[in-house]
């Protein structure tokens, strides 16, 4: 298979609608990472997801809808709370979790009675779910594991030879996957993190939860409700290791332990020793989740073996950027 990348003009994105019709999945951009579309009511199509990332079958995928009136035949109920935080959120960043109505397969929803529900704010992934009439299933489209792609190039790198198309729709604008919300009455848990922080949703119910999920490592035996929660995620080839610390123990514990490979991934350039490569992932929350996959990705290109990255806040856009860093890592983290 040749897989071509596209600029987002109306005429390719038809072109990619018809490859969505016809049960073919295709690289999208959105606001967050690029996604690998398909029908999400098509169980064949979902079914070429997970078998071009290498996927396990029991991860749920996200459905991206081109409006509100498209969720309504997804889900048995849109709860009052759903709708407040659609109202203030949506066309954005943010999947809220729902039950499920028959027409969504089990294969969509990971073998769950729920499915989380997506309405993106990038104009060229709404359009392509409008022109192909119906929802679309778009996990992140890298290979299972590795950095989310931020760039239709990171898509190719990952994906050439096993989908048709990529949509180039330019580099994505936030950098890291939507937050996940599950709710209950007037209570929500977050079960993924991301650019719609912990703080904003207090703004709507001071009822808010972070599931442990979140900053602890959970079984691969346990059943999830959001993609991300569980198996190895958004890692380099490189050995990962966070640095918690001041800048001061930081540049220390790196001169300490420069060796062949060894590169460092902090806030800024200066938080390192000179002659230590190493690519900076910025000092706020914002420009870190912009960065970081980015960052990740550049790392394999250099031949790292072992990057220390300064450890985020856990506040605001800086937990969801803790939250991929401590999977990139495979939770080793070191307290300096």
């Amino acid at each position: 298979m040749t897989t071509k990348i596209l600029e987002a003009t109306e005429q390719n994105l038809l072109t990619a609608a018809e490859l969505i019709k016809k049960g073919e999945v295709v690289g999208m951009p959105t606001e967050t990472v690029y996604g690998l579309a398909a029908n999400a009511l098509d169980p064949s199509a979902v079914k070429k997801i997970f078998e071009a990332k290498g996927r396990p079958m029991d991860n749920p995928l996200i459905v991206h809808v081109s409006d509100t009136e498209m969720i309504r035949p997804l889900v048995k109920e849109i709860p009052p709370l759903a709708q407040e935080l659609a109202k203030r959120f949506w066309p954005g960043p943010l999947t809220i979790i729902m039950p499920k109505s028959d027409l969504v397969p089990m294969e969509t929803s990971g073998g769950l009675d729920t499915v989380g529900i997506r309405f993106p704010s990038h104009k060229a992934a709404r359009e392509l779910i409008r022109l192909s009439g119906v929802p679309i299933a778009a996990p992140s489209a890298n290979l299972s594991g590795s950095p989310s792609p931020t760039t239709a190039q990171h898509v190719f790198d990952d994906m050439n030879g096993r989908i048709p198309l990529i949509i180039d729709g330019g580099a994505c604008a936030v950098g890291v996957e939507s937050s996940v919300l599950l709710l209950n009455g007037d209570s929500i848990t977050v079960l993924r993190p991301g650019m719609i922080s912990v703080e904003e949703l207090l703004e709507i119910t001071d009822n808010v939860k972070v599931d442990k999920g979140v900053l602890e490592m959970v079984s691969n035996a346990e059943k999830v409700m959001s993609p991300g929660m569980k198996y190895k995620h958004y890692s380099p080839k490189a050995d990962v290791i966070i640095l918690s610390g001041s800048t001061q123990s930081y540049r220390r514990y790196v001169s300490e332990h420069t060796a062949d490979g060894v590169m460092c991934m902090p806030f800024e350039k200066s938080d390192v020793p000179d002659g230590v490569k190493c690519i900076p992932f910025g000092k706020s929350g914002e420009e870190q989740a912009h960065l970081l996959f980015d960052c990740l990705r550049e790392f394999d290109k250099l031949g790292a073996k072992t990057v220390y990255a300064r450890c985020p806040s856990r506040n605001g856009a800086g937990l969801a950027v803790y939250n991929r860093l401590l999977r990139a890592a495979g939770f080793k983290i070191i307290f300096l």
